[in-house]
């Protein structure tokens, strides 16, 4: 038993878990820059209505997309116990699964696009210009839904499958290529918003394109000994829903405080939509690269859930530990001391600069009080506990309207972000709690 353990412990020392953790960091960190660019692209034109209508088109598809985040999330829990358990068959179901899933859900958006954007617009708010380009944007971009739902099933099969170098290879193709033509086609051809959401259809189709041909050519499990049965087995089948159900309210509740968030900015003005827009920008940049950590341990997760290996569940959760911390004191010490130029770099709009710059105190804050959240969502769902997640964020959704009840009368836009850090050390602390609780059901 104690060579077993030495080895244990020398497959996944820190340099070895740095090593499966950066590829993912690095993919994750180009996922929330599309939208950074996006915002800074759009920053450099001379209305302001333009960032709070990219910001409100992107909240529009965020509402979508996070609602089937499940796709990746739980693609990559079931794929990482499968493979963990030396299941071959069930590594390609947990593959085919979803995807019938993602061409769904995607086919469903486009078909009411029309309505879905008359309902967004009319809850979300904002003048008449904000709204005229996030109907632009939006038009455009819906366009890419099955596409950039079906690249979630990819890319959650690729980490669940510990391909991690190809799976950053596959998130590079769409995200680089939708930087280089959002400023292509906005500062070099000029066509505005509208040049934005080309940049990103085009990069949603790409990267499925692309990462078709990633998984065919690099997967040695052949696809012809699956049939239809087993695809439609019942009790893998309804696992998978019950996971992906409670995935689904997770999301739920996190698209609720952030359209509380953005629609409490708009109702202040432009100006503070656009300020809001930035900082969150930022802050999505922040939680991708605590993310990467995350990601790392869910695939530790279902590996150890799938071999019923405690040592490594142990390890899995001390190792997020202590790099997201260190993570977390990184980031507060960037924001503190080059939080201005960040900001700067999104826009030339000094009034928009001057409001995100008062606000970015809350930035400073996030990290320390959402990493472990971040970190602990990444082991549950490695062990596919979804419910444990929905209970925690129902829990912090409940703690950020409260702040958001008391404060935001007096404290205005610092209102909204105090609600915003309260909800994030909520979701950490209540997912704490049920960690024990993890433990003893898959290795006691």
């Amino acid at each position: 038993m104690n060579i077993v353990v030495a080895k244990e412990k020398a497959a996944f020392s820190n340099r070895q878990y740095v090593a499966l953790a950066f590829p993912l960091i690095i993919a994750g960190i180009t996922t929330p820059l599309i939208g950074a660019v996006d915002t800074a692209v759009v920053g450099r034109l001379p209305d302001p209505s333009s960032i709070g209508g990219v910001a409100i088109g992107a909240v529009i598809f965020n509402t979508m997309y996070w609602l089937l985040g499940f796709l990746r999330v739980s693609t990559s829990g079931f794929t990482a116990q499968a493979h963990g358990s030396n299941n071959t068959n069930e590594t390609i179901l947990t593959l085919l699964r979803p995807m019938i899933i993602a061409i769904i859900f995607g086919l469903f958006f486009i078909i009411f696009q029309k309505p879905i954007l008359h309902i967004a617009i009319n809850v979300i708010g904002g003048s008449e210009a904000v709204s005229s380009f996030a109907s632009t944007y939006f038009s455009i971009r819906v366009w890419g839904a099955p596409f950039i739902l079906i690249s979630y099933v990819f890319i959650g099969w690729l980490i669940g499958m510990g391909k991690v170098r190809l799976s950053l290879a596959t998130q590079l193709v769409m995200n680089v290529m939708n930087i280089v033509l959002s400023i292509v086609f906005v500062l070099v051809l000029g066509l505005g918003v509208a040049g934005v959401a080309y940049a990103t259809l085009i990069s949603e189709i790409s990267v499925v394109l692309f990462g078709g041909f990633v998984i065919a050519r690099h997967n040695k499990i052949g696809f012809s000994s699956v049939k239809l049965r087993m695809i439609l087995n019942p009790d893998p089948l309804m696992k998978m829903i019950k996971v992906n159900r409670d995935l689904f309210l997770r999301t739920v509740c996190l698209l609720v405080m952030t359209g509380i968030f953005t629609s409490k900015g708009a109702g202040m003005g432009e100006v503070t939509l656009a300020a809001n827009a930035i900082l969150l920008q930022i802050h999505y940049i922040m939680a991708y690269l605590i993310g990467g950590f995350a990601n790392a341990s869910s695939i530790l997760t279902g590996r150890a859930v799938g071999r019923k290996d405690s040592f490594l569940f142990k390890r899995a959760v001390n190792l997020s530990a202590v790099w997201g911390l260190g993570t977390a004191v990184m980031l507060a010490i960037i924001m503190m001391l080059f939080g201005d130029g960040i900001v700067t770099l999104f826009t030339s709009i000094d009034s928009v600069r001057a409001m995100a710059i008062e606000n970015l105190v809350w930035l400073v804050i996030f990290p320390f009080v959402g990493f472990w959240g971040l970190q602990l969502e990444g082991i549950f769902s490695g062990a596919t506990d979804a419910k444990s997640i929905r209970n925690s964020i129902f829990l912090a959704l409940l703690l950020f309207l409260l702040v958001i009840w008391l404060f935001v009368p007096t404290l205005q836009n610092q209102g909204i972000w105090l609600a915003f850090v309260v909800f994030s050390l909520g979701r950490s602390i209540f997912l704490f709690l049920y960690l024990p609780k993890l433990q003893r059901l898959h290795f006691s």
